[in-house]
Order: structure tokens, then sequence, then C-alpha cells
């Protein structure tokens, strides 16, 4: 056992720690239970993540769905590698494009409709990983999905909030497809109602027959670009069938004896290696877990790491400044000196330029662990759904920049700044955890908070799921969830934090997946948890 954990449960919550030697982690049981049919029948925890997060698309489609994009960072047994198929913008995208579309005064691509879809990465993700490390045949992956779309899934508690959250946003439900897929019977599915999608049944079957082809230049692409083109849009077979996934190799940090990895810009994981690496600089273990002290330490690091992503990250070939220069000990170090504990500031980028998502995880007896995150974004995305296929597209392209001089300024094949992470924790170049947690801005702040729980706190990863949260918005206020000591509350204001309620009615706190190796995966296997924000499951044999 690499790292000795408190067991016990010092938060409220209705889960315990599974412990197996083939474990599935997801938000959703029928997804953990797609994954684990994968494992019984000879797969790999490739296969078991394929597999999951093909279900996942049919039983949280208010998170994700066939047009999402995909990350992944996985250990094949002897290495370490990561996935990047987030899609790139259309050819047709230009500032000058939407200017001539939106206004002058646009400073982003819009939140919803075809002007915000960016070439959907995930079904190239689960053909690449397939390819490269799956073991059984790729149509046997997809069987379990297709089942779900066919027969049909009972919609769960969480599940039923959030898609009724979303269709009560008008931008939302008044998109091409979007009533007719997603509102049956012309209102969101209750809790305990069956939802079919037979159409997201035959898309499967035809990205199973073709490996993906069908999506990226095939039958399915010619409906995608003639929607496009008949309702507004700029996406085009050309633009999808140019579309790869980038093998990549993650960039990584120290932290308390361990290594935390992430895949590179174009998305925001190095704010968590930033904040971390700022953080490395105080004694956090030496401070009550849940007091204000370390909390106050805690969102401080998120700030300043925050303040030079948000200036800095895009695509990496527009970075104006290194990932090097970002993750440099002594500018890290420098910016440590920058906290005062006794109250809160408000920072600006420190280096200057020299010219609604899913995370699964899945784990084997053979050593292979896989950390893997899709999303739509905002909860369904952008809205656009191309009904005969029960393709419903993300809404990437709003993370794109209209604004000269951003790094993040949108053009033809670049790809949006991205907030879906996942997360990869070695210690002496071996695997230690594959974790993630959900939600926006909230992802690095939830890898940040995890790590220091573990690591410092030795909470163990159950609890550090049930551990109440802190999150930073966009307004560079503070929201805690219901669970965090008043006292501690009130400490923090005290030092200057501005408290907020969360607004938004889609994002919360985020939530959690983590397998934790406990030693030889064949003997000892792993610990793994699930999220009690979400609906999910940790399951093993």
């Amino acid at each position: 056992m690499t790292h000795r954990f408190d067991w016990d449960a010092p938060y409220a919550t209705p889960r315990r720690p599974v412990f197996a030697r083939n474990v599935v982690s997801t938000s959703h049981p029928l997804a953990a239970q797609a994954g684990l049919r994968m494992l019984a029948a000879g797969g790999n925890a490739v296969d078991a993540a394929i597999a999951a997060a093909a279900a996942m698309t049919l039983v949280e489609p208010c998170s994700n769905g066939l047009g999402s994009d995909a990350f992944c960072i996985l250990w094949d047994g002897q290495q370490l590698h990561g996935l990047n198929a987030s899609g790139p913008a259309p050819a047709a995208w230009t500032p000058q494009y939407f200017r001539r579309k939106h206004g002058d005064a646009a400073a982003a691509p819009p939140q919803r409709g075809w002007d915000s879809v960016s070439v959907p990465g995930a079904v190239a993700a689960w053909v690449a990983l397939s390819e490269r490390f799956g073991k059984l045949p790729f149509a046997d992956l997809l069987a379990p999905a297709i089942e779900i779309a066919e027969r049909g899934t009972i919609v769960p508690p969480v599940v039923a909030q959030k898609w009724m959250l979303a269709a009560q946003v008008a931008e939302l439900a008044s998109q091409p497809g979007f009533a007719q897929t997603f509102l049956p019977h012309g209102r969101a599915p209750e809790v305990g109602e069956l939802f079919r999608m037979p159409a997201a049944a035959r898309m499967l079957r035809a990205v199973a027959d073709t490996r993906g082809q069908a999506l990226y230049g095939g039958e399915i692409a010619e409906s995608l670009a003639r929607a496009a083109r008949e309702q507004g849009g700029a996406m085009t077979v050309q633009d999808l069938a140019a579309f790869q996934p980038e093998w990549v190799t993650p960039i990584a940090k120290d932290y308390r004896g361990h290594t935390l990895h992430e895949i590179p810009p174009n998305g925001q994981g190095i704010a968590a290696l930033m904040a971390l690496g700022i953080l490395s600089h105080f004694d956090v273990a030496s401070l009550p877990v849940d007091g204000t002290a370390s909390f106050h330490l805690q969102i401080e690091a998120m700030k300043l790491a925050f303040a030079d992503v948000y200036r800095h990250v895009s695509e990496r070939s527009t970075m104006q400044v290194s990932t090097e220069q970002m993750l440099d000990d002594a500018y890290l170090a420098s910016r440590a000196k920058l906290i005062d504990p006794q109250r809160a500031q408000d920072f600006g980028p420190g280096l200057q330029p020299k010219g609604g998502t899913i995370y699964l995880s899945a784990a084997d007896q053979s050593g292979m662990m896989v950390s893997f995150i899709q999303s739509n974004y905002m909860g369904f995305g952008s809205g656009v759904v191309i009904p005969e296929w029960g393709l419903s597209l993300q809404n990437r392209g709003h993370g794109f920049s209209l604004r000269d001089g951003s790094p993040n300024l949108v053009a033809p094949g670049k790809r949006p700044f991205h907030t879906i992470i996942p997360a990869f924790l070695t210690k002496d170049g071996q695997p230690v955890m594959s974790f993630g947690v959900m939600g926006g801005d909230m992802q690095p702040q939830g890898h940040l908070q995890a790590l220091v729980r573990m690591l410092d706190y030795r909470q163990n990863p159950q609890a550090t799921c049930d551990a109440p949260r802190w999150r930073l918005n966009l307004q560079k206020k503070l929201n805690l969830e219901p669970g965090v000591p008043a006292d501690t509350a009130q400490g923090l204001q005290r030092l200057g934090h501005v408290l907020d309620d969360l607004q938004d009615s889609y994002q919360d706190f985020g939530a959690g997946q983590f397998i934790w190796r406990l030693g030889d995966p064949s003997a000892e296997g792993y610990a793994a948890a699930s999220d009690s924000r979400r609906d999910g499951l940790a399951a093993g044999f």
C-alpha cells in the first residue's frame, strides 16, 4: 500500500469505499455495469471505459452525448498516455464570421445554437483508445449502450433534476431537434419515468459498423452538415473528416511526494498543477482539515493559478507563454510569497507574454488504469440535436474569444479553451490513482481539494468525495457547500472573502470518481469511490 488512509467516514454519506481487483466508477450505475460486462468478458480497463462512456451518453444526456468532446489519461501497465479529443473550429469560423452574424460587441461565440458547435470528438476518442489499447472488438463495447437506447432507461433523481433545469432554459429548449428528442410529452422526464432513444441506437450501430467513420465523413456526417446548412450553421463534412484526436504527453507537478498529471493546454488542467505547486510552500497538514486557515491557503493558491490560466491558456500553438514558464518552480515560489495568511486578495496574472460533463474511471487486475472524461459543456451543450441519429452536439465553441489580442481568439481549425480535465496521480513513476471531478471551472479546484484531503490529511477516497467543498466562481466570489462549518465560513468572511450563493442552476460543487491502487492489482487491487452528489456507483469484482 503506497499511502495509509484513515478509513473512517467523517462526513454524512450513503456510500462506502469499494475494494476489488477490477473496478469501474461512474456517475450512473448502468454505465458502471456496462464497463464491468466488458471486464467479465475478458476485456481490459480501456474496453470498460469505452463501454461506460457510450452508456453515459444515454443515461445522463443532460451532461454528455454522442456529440461530446473527450480527454483521457491512461496507464497501460508501463507508462502514461494522454489523449486530447477536443474538436476544432469549423473552417468557416473567423472573428469576422461571428461579428457579421452576432455584432461587433460580441465578446465570444454564442452559448447555444449552431454557432457554438465545434467538431465533436468523443466518438473519435473511443475509436482511438480501442485501436491502440483495447482487447475486445469495438462493436462489442457499444452493445450495452445500444441496448439501453432501445429498451430505455429509468431516469434517476439527480439526472431528472438537471434535465428539468435545462428544459427551463428557453434558449436551449428552442434549438433544432432538442424538444423532439429530450422533452417527451412536452416536458423533461420525471424521476422513475422510462426514456428511450432509438435514434441513438441507430447511430451507435453505424458507429460500431464503421469504427466511427459514419460520423467523420459518412452518412451521419452528411446528415449533420445538411442540418447545419439548412439551419444557419457552418459545419461541413470536410470539417468532420479532417478531425483526428491527438496523443499527448501529460504535464505534471510534484506534491507531497506524489506527482499529479494533467492533459496540456488547450485545457485548464494546468491550473491544478500551478495551485498545488504554490500550495506546496505551506504546511497545510498542520492546519485543521476543514478550518478557515486551510481553506484560505487553498483558495488563494487557486486564485493565483486561475489568474494566469484565464489570461494565457489556449491552443498550445497560440499561447504567448509556455507551459514550462507557467509551471516553473521558481515562478510558483514567487507567487506563493504573495499569499497573505491574514487576508484575501485579488490577484492578476504574473506572467507577461514574450511576443456539463461526465467523468469515469476504470482499472483492471493487470494494472491498466483509465481516467476518462467527456462532456457537452453547459448541460445539454448547444441544444442542437440531429433527431434521426439522436446526436446532441456540444457547445465548446463558446470557449473561444472574439477579442483581438486574446490567445484564445477563434480561428479555423483551432481548438477552444477547454474546461474538462481527467487527472492521474503517480509516485516514484508508478501508478497510484486515476481520478477526476466534473463541473466546469470546479474541476481544477476539485483536483486541488481532493489531493489536499488525501495527501495532507490522509482522508480516504470516499471521504474525499463526501467532504464539503468550496468553489471560486467567475465573479471572483466564493461559494461554500452546505456542510462547511459555520465558523469556517465566518472566518473566511473576516479574511475578506466575499461569499455568494451559487447562481448557476446546472453547475454545482462537482462530482468525482476515484480509483486508488492499493498494491499489486492482481492481489490487493483497488479502492474506489463514487461521489454521492450524483446517481453514481463504484462497482467491481
